[in-house]
């Protein structure tokens, strides 16, 4: 596992200290893991920053790999809505994380197993 993709709700978890996830996430990195997000999760990040964790997020450039979304992952991402919206609740958040994922050809972590059904994609849960 070279390269994880991590969702937002881990990301979330491991900046208010939640234990098991800091410490796997310093596992990881101390065994080469490459942390990555897109630009879906750093939008959902920033937008629930909270007062006085400005520097705390801003730092996560400097943990991170940024991946960039482009035209696969958008039709990926239509295909994971077209066959999930309706019996999962997906939403497009999530259709482009996940679509990310199978592009990049990435683990993706997450605390959130319903909201990604899809069996093409190798994942990490907590």
């Amino acid at each position: 596992m070279d390269k994880c993709l991590l969702d937002t709700d881990v990301i979330i978890q491991w900046l208010r200290g939640v234990q098991e996830i800091k410490k796997k996430i310093e596992n990881s990195l101390k065994n080469g893991t490459i942390l990555i997000w897109t630009p879906i999760q750093i939008a959902e990040v920033f937008a629930g920053i909270r007062k006085g964790e400005e520097e705390t997020i801003s730092n996560l450039f400097f943990v991170f790999d940024s991946f960039f979304l482009n035209e696969d992952i958008g039709k990926k991402a239509g295909e994971y809505l077209r066959e999930y919206s309706k019996s999962h609740a997906l939403e497009i958040a999530d259709a482009l994380t996940a679509a990310s994922a199978h592009h990049y050809k990435l683990h993706l972590w997450t605390l959130n197993s319903k909201h990604f059904p899809m069996t093409d994609i190798k994942f990490v849960r907590f």
